[in-house]
C-alpha cells in the first residue's frame, strides 16, 4: 500500500483521472470520453479502465492505492456508494451502487462525491479561491452545477444546495433536462446548446459547429469544438454563447443578492476551456441585476484547469481515509 491515492472527475463527454502524492502533486494521469451507450455499467468500466491507465503512468499499480475518489454528476450518496439521477449520462436515473462497482473492479476503498462539490473545494484549497472565506463555484459544462461554501465550510443544506442550475432565469423559458422550464441550464448547458444549434440548424441555420465536430473525430459539441467556433467568429456559436452569459449572469447575480458571498469561481469544461476573459463577460453580465453593484463580488475562472475536479475527488479520498483512522477529523 503506498499514500498515492486516485482522484476521478467524471462528466458527460469525459473522465479524467488523476494520481496524486501526498502534497496533491499529480504525477499520472489518463483522460477517457464518457460512454454514450450501455449505462451506469458502461460507465463504470470506463472509469475503471481511466485509473488503471492513470496509474500506469504513474508505475503504480491501481491495487495498490491507498484510496481512489470519484466526483460524479447526479444524487450522490456518499455513505451508500450510490449514484442516480445522472441525467447528463449515458440512460441513468435509477440508483447505482458505483463505490462497491469500481471497489470490487479495482481494489482500495472507493469514495463518492457530487462532481462540482468536489472541484469547488479543490479550488478553495489548493486554486483560485485559497483568499476567501465564502464563494460560490458555478461548473459550466454540459450542464451547469454549483457550490456553496460559507465561512469556510461546503454548504450542503439538506442534501442538494448549490444547484445553480436548475434556478430559473426566465419564467415559463425553455425546457431543461430536469423536466422543468425556464431553468438557467437550458440556456447555458453545453447539452441543451447543442440541442438548441441542431435544432436551428434543421430549420436551415448555417454554423461550422458540426463541421468542426466531426473534423475533430467528436460526436458531441465538446467545448473544443465551441472554443475553434468562437475564434472563427461562427455566428451561430457567438450567438448561443452570448445568450448563455446572459443567462448565467441573470442566475449568479441572484445567488449573489442572496449570498453576498465575496467571489464567485467559474470552472467545468467550458468554463475553464474559455477562461478569465469568458469570466470577466460573466461578470459584466451580472452587473446590472446586482442589488448592490458597487461591491460585486470577484469573479475567477478556475485555477486548477481541466484536472480540478479529479485532485477534488483524491482530497475526498485523503479525508476519507484520515477520518478512518480519526473519526474526529
Amino acid at each position: 500500500m503506498t499514500n498515492l491515492r486516485a482522484g476521478v472527475d467524471l462528466g458527460g463527454t469525459k473522465i479524467q483521472a488523476v494520481i496524486v502524492d501526498s502534497d496533491h502533486r499529480v504525477i499520472g494521469q489518463a483522460r477517457r470520453p464518457t460512454p454514450v451507450a450501455g449505462g451506469p455499467p458502461a460507465v463504470a468500466d470506463e472509469i475503471a479502465a481511466t485509473v488503471r491507465e492513470a496509474s500506469e503512468a504513474a508505475g503504480v499499480e491501481p491495487g495498490a492505492l491507498a484510496a481512489i475518489g470519484v466526483g460524479s454528476p447526479g444524487y450522490v450518496d456518499g455513505r451508500e456508494g450510490t449514484v442516480a439521477h445522472a441525467r447528463n449520462l449515458s440512460d441513468w436515473e435509477g440508483v447505482f451502487p458505483l463505490g462497491s462497482t469500481l471497489a470490487k473492479a479495482l481494489g482500495p476503498p472507493v469514495f463518492l462525491g457530487n462532481d462540482v462539490n468536489v472541484a469547488v473545494e479543490a479550488e478553495f484549497r489548493l486554486g483560485a479561491a485559497q483568499s476567501y472565506a465564502s464563494i460560490i463555484g458555478v461548473w459550466w459544462g454540459t450542464g451547469v452545477g454549483g457550490a456553496i461554501i460559507l465561512d469556510g465550510k461546503l454548504w450542503l443544506g439538506r442534501g442538494a444546495a448549490g444547484e445553480i442550475g436548475h434556478t430559473v432565469v426566465r419564467l415559463n423559458g425553455a425546457r431543461c433536462s430536469c423536466g422543468r422550464r425556464g431553468c438557467l441550464e437550458a440556456y447555458a448547458g453545453r447539452g441543451a446548446m447543442e440541442t438548441h444549434a441542431r435544432r436551428l440548424v434543421a430549420r436551415g441555420r448555417e454554423t461550422e459547429l458540426f463541421e468542426i465536430m466531426e473534423k475533430r473525430g467528436r460526436t458531441r459539441l465538446s467545448s473544443g469544438v465551441w472554443e475553434r467556433a468562437l475564434d472563427r467568429e461562427d455566428e451561430l456559436a457567438v450567438a448561443l454563447i452570448g445568450r448563455a452569459i446572459a443567462a448565467l449572469g441573470a442566475g449568479i447575480a441572484s445567488a449573489i443578492n442572496l449570498l453576498e458571498v465575496e467571489a464567485v469561481v467559474i470552472g467545468g469544461g467550458l468554463g475553464t476551456r474559455l477562461g478569465q476573459a469568458w469570466a470577466d463577460r460573466v461578470a459584466r453580465a451580472m452587473n446590472p441585476h446586482l442589488f448592490v453593484p458597487e461591491r460585486a463580488p470577484a469573479v475567477h475562472a478556475a485555477g486548477l484547469g481541466d484536472l480540478g475536479g479529479a485532485i477534488g475527488a483524491a482530497l475526498i479520498a485523503e479525508g476519507e481515509m484520515a477520518r478512518r483512522v480519526d473519526p474526529g477529523v
